[in-house]
C-alpha cells in the first residue's frame, strides 16, 4: 500500500481560505520586473470543470479557424469550416486519407463497426471491408500485420483499442518498426506510412474493474504510456490537443516516411469541439506551437493537460500581472527543442506539465534539455507537474493527474524563486 500513497505537499496550499488570507508573495529574486501583489479572493476555486465553450485553445468561429497561421494559405483562402469534436475530426482525417490513396488500410479491434469511440464510424460502408476491417484481439498481431503491410508499400493505420493494451505489441514497435529502415541500410526499404493510433489518458473515473475485459471496458483504461516510446529512435510520437490539430497531425502522420504512434486523449473525444477546416490539410510534425505568447514564464505541455494549464495561467496572470507563454509540443519525439529553448531564454522560467508519471517522463527530458541549453538564462529551477509515480487508483482517478492548483502553484514557485 506504500506505493499508493499520495506524496506529501511540501509547498503552500492555496486551496483553503486560511492559507489564502495569510498568503504574502515574497519579493522576486533575480529580476527587477514589477508584479502585482494581488491576493486571490478567499473563496476562489481553481479546480472547476474546464469550460470548453470559451477556452482560448479552441477555434470558436469559422473566422478564427481559417485565420490559423498553421494552415496553408490555399486552405485558409478557399476552405470552409465545420464544427467537430475530436473523434469526428479523426474520422474526417481517416476518410480523407482513404479517399485520396487506395493504399491506405484501416484495421483493429471492432474498427469495422466504428470502434469503441466511433472514430471509424461508417468508414467500412464507404470504403469496403477489404480496406476497413476488424482484427482478432491480438495487439502483437495487429502491429505485426501493419508492419508487414507497410513493408510492402501499403499505408496501414492500425488501431490499438486502448493505449493500455499496447504492451504486447511493444516488441513489434521497438524491435521491428523502429529499426526497419536502419536495418535495411542502403536498400531503401522502410515502413513509412505506418500509423498506430491509440486512445490514451485519464477520463475522470476509476481505472480498474473486476469485470473481465471481454464484458466491460473499465479495466486498465487510463494509462499514458507515451514516454516509453519517446526513448526509441525511429518512431515518431504525436499527441494532438484539439479537433483541428487531430485532423492535420493525423494526415501528416499518414504521409510521414517514418512510423508514427498517434496518441489520442480520450477525455477530449467529445469534450473538445471547435471549427475545423473541411479541406484536407497537414500540420508539421516535430514542430511545437506557441499557443499563447508571454514574457515571464514558459509553460510546456501537450494533449489534455493544456486545458488545465490554460486555466491556471489565466488565474496566475490576473493575480500577479505577469504574462505566461504556453507551448504545445504536439510531437513528443522527436520534439521541437529550438522553440522551447528560445522561449525559456526569453522568460527565464519554465514549467513542464504532463499527465503521465513524473518519473522518467517527457518532462524530465524537456527539463534536462533546458538545463543544458538555457542554463545561464534561468532565474528559477525548472518546475515539473505530472502524474504521481503510482498506478491509477480504483477510484479518485483525478487525484493522480495534474490539476489547476498544482500548475498554478508551480507557476508561483517559478516567479517567486
Amino acid at each position: 500500500m506504500q506505493a499508493l500513497r499520495r506524496p506529501a505537499r511540501t509547498h503552500l496550499d492555496l486551496t483553503t481560505p486560511r492559507a489564502l488570507a495569510a498568503y504574502r508573495r515574497p519579493k522576486l529574486k533575480g529580476s527587477d520586473k514589477a508584479h502585482s501583489t494581488a491576493t486571490p479572493l478567499p473563496h476562489a476555486r481553481l479546480n472547476v470543470p474546464i469550460d470548453f465553450g470559451t477556452t482560448p485553445l479552441l477555434h470558436h468561429s469559422s473566422r478564427a479557424c481559417l485565420a490559423d497561421p498553421g494552415l496553408a494559405p490555399s486552405v485558409r483562402a478557399s476552405s470552409s469550416s465545420k464544427r467537430m469534436n475530436v473523434f469526428q475530426a479523426v474520422n474526417d482525417a481517416l476518410a480523407t486519407a482513404l479517399q485520396a490513396d487506395e493504399r491506405v488500410l484501416l484495421f483493429g479491434e471492432d474498427v469495422a463497426f466504428g470502434g469503441v469511440f466511433r472514430c471509424s464510424m461508417d468508414l467500412a460502408a464507404r470504403f469496403g471491408s477489404e480496406r476497413v476491417f476488424n482484427t482478432p484481439l491480438s495487439e502483437q498481431g495487429i502491429v505485426g500485420f501493419a508492419i508487414g503491410c507497410a513493408a510492402e508499400g501499403m499505408k496501414p493505420i492500425a488501431e490499438i483499442q486502448f493505449a493500455d493494451y499496447v504492451y504486447p505489441a511493444f516488441d513489434q514497435l521497438v524491435n521491428e518498426a523502429a529499426k526497419f529502415r536502419y536495418r535495411a541500410g542502403s536498400t531503401g526499404h522502410d515502413v513509412g506510412g505506418l500509423v498506430v493510433r491509440m486512445p490514451c489518458g485519464a477520463v475522470g473515473h476509476g481505472a480498474l474493474s473486476v469485470v473481465p475485459r471481454a464484458i466491460s471496458p473499465p479495466l486498465y483504461h487510463s494509462q499514458s504510456p507515451e514516454s516509453l516510446f519517446t526513448h526509441i529512435p525511429g518512431l515518431r510520437v504525436v499527441m494532438p490537443r484539439s479537433p483541428s490539430q487531430a485532423k492535420g497531425l493525423l494526415l501528416a502522420a499518414i504521409a510521414s516516411p517514418d512510423p508514427v504512434l498517434f496518441m489520442e486523449p480520450k477525455a477530449l473525444y467529445r469534450a473538445a469541439v471547435e471549427h475545423v477546416a473541411t479541406a484536407a490539410y497537414m500540420l508539421p510534425l516535430s514542430q511545437a506551437q506557441i499557443v499563447q505568447a508571454g514574457a515571464d514564464v514558459t509553460v510546456i505541455s501537450y494533449g489534455q493537460p493544456l486545458y488545465t494549464c490554460a486555466a491556471a495561467i489565466a488565474q496566475a496572470q490576473r493575480d500577479w500581472s505577469i504574462t505566461v507563454e504556453l507551448i504545445d509540443l504536439r510531437t513528443l519525439y522527436p520534439w521541437d527543442r529550438p522553440t522551447v529553448l528560445d522561449s525559456v531564454r526569453k522568460t527565464g522560467r519554465a514549467v513542464v506539465v504532463h499527465e503521465s508519471m513524473v518519473n522518467a517522463g517527457t518532462g524530465a527530458e524537456v527539463a534536462a534539455t533546458i538545463q543544458d541549453g538555457a542554463f545561464l538564462h534561468l532565474q528559477a529551477p525548472v518546475q515539473r507537474v505530472a502524474g504521481w509515480s503510482t498506478h491509477v487508483g480504483l477510484v479518485y482517478e483525478r487525484f493522480t493527474v495534474p490539476d489547476v492548483v498544482r500548475v498554478y502553484d508551480a507557476i508561483r514557485r517559478a516567479i517567486q524563486y
